[in-house]
């Protein structure tokens, strides 16, 4: 348990109670970290990689009233995802993806809640990691306050892609976001600001919804069916269950919509997803929170796919919970792993502060996902 967390939970007037004192029953999967106090440390941002040797690599960021809202812990698997160490907590890494290029780890996100863009890379499989000190070393925009989550990069016609949000439009939370999308020569040196081009950034408008608060964020860089990059980006639709489409140009520096085109029904569109393509099935596959029927939260997870982006299906339930308030499955990252999916959740469970304040980071393997259907049982 962390310094800071000891004295705020002193200042408060909070019990502290040792981790194993707070928990009843252990959720579904294989724990990887859990919160030492629920009620002011959560767990969130989810991301998992798999090195060149076999190893599982896993993160997540700390948030709540007990943090600085600014650090990410890593964790390692030797075991195929039994079981996990802590490998490196990182300082000024925050909201973050985890990903293999070029046979080195690298770790991209930003340096603390709405901070600069960062990426750092480890070569030693995640105990240590570079500092983004400048311009040269992982520092790749530090003019402003930038969002973004564990979402895929990609690489496409000799480039590596990535979605993001700054925020600094209007308003406040969801119409502030500015959706934009990042790329690099693949054989580039990432750590180099100079080598990203960066595209326009375009803020939804709230003209083009009726709906509370509307807002994109959390976008994912994908190859679309027509070879071009697109941003499949989370939609906040009161009605739920929707998602948008933006275009990046081939030259990477222009991102555009069409409001009339490019809304789509997407289940789970309201709630963070990670959408990538499967050669195999030559279909699009995500992990996904579906809002609507029946009515839910983040309790229900399900495996989704289409054939080209904008028509989805469910295919199955992986994990669910009738606790809609206390219990949730949410913002979990996914690689394919042969016919299995192996994925990381940020994970609310029995003495959670509440649903959306997790205090579990779990792995789950979703094997022979391919064939899965309606009437297989969840996960355990």
């Amino acid at each position: 348990m962390t310094r800071n967390v000891m004295l705020l939970a002193a200042a408060c007037g909070c019990l502290l109670l040792s981790p194993l004192a707070l928990y009843a029953a252990d959720p579904p999967g294989v724990i990887i970290d859990r919160s030492p106090l629920p009620a002011l440390v959560y767990i969130g941002s989810p991301s998992i990689a798999v090195l060149p040797g076999g190893d599982y690599v896993a993160s997540h960021d700390f948030f709540g009233p007990g943090t600085t809202n600014s650090q990410t812990a890593v964790f390692g698997s030797k075991d195929r995802g039994k079981s996990w160490q802590p490998l490196a907590t990182i300082e000024g890494q925050w909201w973050s993806t985890l990903f293999v290029h070029a046979g080195g780890l690298y770790i991209i996100g930003v340096s603390k809640e709405y901070g600069f863009t960062v990426i750092r890379r480890s070569t030693d499989g995640g105990k240590t990691w570079t500092e983004p000190k400048d311009a040269s070393s992982g520092l790749l925009l530090g003019d402003g306050k930038y969002h973004c989550a564990p979402v895929p990069l990609v690489i496409h016609n000799g480039r590596i892609w990535r979605a993001m949000e700054d925020a600094m439009g209007p308003g406040g939370w969801g119409s502030h976001f500015r959706a934009f999308v990042m790329s690099a020569p693949a054989d580039a040196d990432l750590l180099a600001a100079a080598n990203w081009t960066f595209t326009n950034r375009i803020r939804f408008d709230p003209a083009w919804l009726k709906a509370k608060n509307p807002g994109w964020l959390e976008g994912n860089a994908v190859v679309a069916p027509d070879g071009r990059i697109v941003n499949v980006l989370r939609l906040n639709d009161d009605r739920g269950d929707r998602a948008c489409i933006a275009r990046v140009s081939e030259d990477g520096k222009t991102l555009s919509f069409d409001p009339e085109k490019d809304i789509i029904d997407l289940p789970g569109g309201r709630t963070k997803f990670t959408i990538r393509f499967d050669p195999e099935s030559k279909r699009y596959w995500s992990l996904v929170n579906k809002q609507l029927d029946p009515p839910a939260f983040r309790n229900i997870l399900s495996l989704a796919s289409s054939a080209d982006l904008r028509v989805w299906r469910v295919e199955s339930t992986l994990l669910r919970h009738e606790d809609t308030r206390n219990h949730a499955f949410q913002y979990v990252d996914w690689l394919f792993e042969g016919d299995d999916i192996i994925a990381a959740s940020r994970t609310a469970w029995d003495g959670s502060f509440r649903a959306h304040d997790a205090n579990y980071l779990t792995f789950h393997r979703v094997a022979n996902f391919r064939t899965r259907t309606p009437q297989d049982p969840p996960l355990n």
